[in-house]
């Protein structure tokens, strides 16, 4: 509890809940149902304390809103490729057709790092399977870090600052989600 509790200090501080942690069963039940693994500091927080409140993840209950938060990375790439002629160059050359632009992008999302829910359109990547990933913030193609770690999000979300908690020197590189953010900036 100690690694987390700075953590949990902040959830409560900003008027959340901290609900028991979840079960073995219960982390492998949204790991089977949402075809992901928990990198293992979210794991290890989630079994430790579970934040609850309008915005977080309900993995207890694994509803539509969470079904929704899982689908709105590909959903809003998808929107900015049809509307904002969004395209990446590793994709090729862009399809005249936005059906077929929206495949490739489509396509190039679900061969991507599974983005885990953490906080309404904040993102922890479930790759690699290690401690330490970044967090995104994700609102269609805008895609920026915003923690260099999970518990440097928390601090940056609900406590220090966006400014004064992310080292910028100390993130991971995370294969496509850390090439849509590159060019965003």
């Amino acid at each position: 509890m100690a690694r987390w509790s700075r953590v949990f200090e902040l959830v409560e501080a900003r008027g959340f809940l901290v609900e028991p942690g979840l079960t073995t069963h219960e982390l492998e039940r949204a790991e089977q149902r949402f075809g992901f693994q928990f990198p293992p500091d979210l794991a290890e927080l989630l079994r430790e304390g579970l934040p609850a409140g309008k915005g977080f993840p309900c993995w207890r209950d694994l509803d539509a809103a969470l079904e929704a938060q899982f689908a709105w990375p590909l959903e809003g790439m998808l929107v900015d490729v049809e509307c904002n002629a969004f395209w990446m160059p590793e994709w090729g050359d862009r399809p005249p057709e936005v059906a077929a632009a929206k495949a490739v992008a489509s396509e190039a999302v679900r061969g991507a790092p599974a983005l885990v829910p953490i906080y309404g359109h904040r993102y922890l990547p479930a790759e690699p399977l290690e401690t330490g990933n970044p967090v995104f913030s994700v609102y269609q193609t805008d895609v920026i870090y915003y923690g260099h770690d999970l518990a440097s999000y928390f601090d940056a979300e609900l406590g220090s600052g966006y400014e004064r908690a992310i080292r910028f020197d100390a993130i991971r590189s995370i294969r496509f989600w850390g090439r849509v953010e590159e060019l965003n900036r």
